[in-house]
């Protein structure tokens, strides 16, 4: 793999979605953003985001990851990495929207194998066709790295379920339809279990005793999260996705792809920030009238910035590759989710330094991504966490 900021790929199929990805998010989208004034800190409406997921359910994007038969393309990782890649380097708001991230298929993860007929025609195939949208709901205010420790509590009661919690940080949760939500069963794992025993249930947001309240605005000033507030919520047993006490391994079940595959969005805005920032050190002038580049201390700052992106990029698409082969690799994807976040950082940090006053300003796109960016030191694990599970991996090697 070499550097780049313009990745070009030899096996046809990839290449030409590719290119029909660019010219979808540098054409049509920016038309349509900046039409409706659609910017980063906008709160989105369905009436915003339902021509985005209609269009490139459209053009082939929404839900191209999955299998033929429900609509997609059966992609590897890698040439869904490559896609998500691009999108977080188009500076695209509704970026999220076009493969399904925000409140799609991809949000909903692997949950189609574990659905019934009841639950595929009433929600996934709906989500699908861009017509419904969902949510993940697992973590809690003191439930975040330790989900086990969640209070959400799920109660039989005749043919359903009483829910009662307060889930936290629910992506997309503005404008979905239901969540995916996970709860604690009150009487542990059944037939006289006293172990902690979790369930995964599919929650219509208009029922009764559910409540979608405005979440905590993050840092990167986007209005994408809710909290989900249950209390005594009657859920129907058909609503039950796997068997009782599958919860935690639904929500986890693709937690390293999952990791894997925040990575390339992450280059991709990281990938974005080089390139703004080469433009400038080009065209933004010294003393004496030479552009920036001409100065040894920043040719050094845009030489590590390159190296440390090509180092980062190239470990995640080697781990997506092994992945694509059938290969475990559950300590390569903390190594990568860790790597990726830190090098992302330090080339943002560096990005803002050389854009002098502007990279602190609100309104710059760097000042933006180096928000964005920092988030995903936490977010997804911490980073912390992502060396525990190397440390771990690393135990078991002979």
């Amino acid at each position: 793999m070499t550097f780049s900021l313009r990745p070009t790929y030899d096996e046809p199929r990839l290449a030409g979605l590719v290119a029909a990805l660019r010219d979808y998010l540098d054409g049509e989208l920016a038309d349509y953003e900046r039409e409706r004034g659609i910017t980063h800190t906008s709160r989105l409406t369905r009436a915003d985001l339902e021509p985005v997921w209609r269009r490139s359910r459209e053009l082939g994007f929404y839900g191209i990851h999955l299998p033929e038969e429900f609509g997609g393309q059966a992609l590897s990782y890698t040439e869904l990495a490559a896609l998500k890649e691009e999108i977080g380097a188009s500076g695209r708001v509704l970026g999220h929207c076009v493969l399904g991230d925000m409140g799609g298929p991809l949000r909903a993860g692997d949950i189609l194998r574990h659905a019934t007929e009841h639950q595929l025609d009433k929600y996934l195939l709906p989500l699908v066709r861009g017509e419904r949208a969902c949510c993940f709901s697992l973590t809690e205010a003191d439930a975040g790295s330790d989900v086990r420790s969640m209070r959400t509590t799920a109660v039989r009661d005749g043919d359903g379920y009483r829910i009662t919690g307060h889930k936290v940080f629910s992506s997309a949760g503005p404008f979905a339809d239901f969540a995916i939500v996970v709860a604690r069963m009150a009487d542990g794992g059944g037939d006289g279990d006293t172990k902690p025993s979790f369930s995964a249930f599919l929650i219509d947001l208009d029922s009764p005793g559910c409540r979608v309240l405005d979440g905590a605005t993050p840092m990167s000033g986007e209005h994408i999260e809710s909290d989900i507030v249950l209390q005594d919520c009657f859920v129907p047993a058909a609503n039950l996705l796997g068997q009782e006490g599958e919860g935690m391994r639904i929500a986890l079940g693709r937690v390293t792809t999952n990791r894997l595959l925040h990575c390339p969005t992450v280059l991709g805005a990281t990938r974005r920030a080089l390139d703004l920032t080469l433009d400038r050190t080009r065209h933004r002038k010294v003393a004496g009238g030479q552009p920036l580049l001409a100065l040894q201390s920043i040719q050094h700052k845009v030489a590590d910035m390159a190296t440390e992106f090509y180092a980062a990029r190239s470990m995640t698409y080697a781990a997506l590759a092994a992945l694509d082969s059938g290969a475990d690799v559950r300590t390569e994807a903390f190594m990568c989710k860790l790597f990726v976040a830190e090098s992302a950082f330090r080339i943002l940090d560096e990005a803002v330094q050389i854009h002098g006053k502007e990279g602190l300003t609100q309104g710059n796109e760097v000042e933006y991504l180096f928000r964005k960016v920092r988030m995903f030191r936490v977010l997804t694990g911490t980073s912390e966490i992502q060396k525990n599970g190397i440390a771990k991996g690393l135990a078991f090697l002979t």
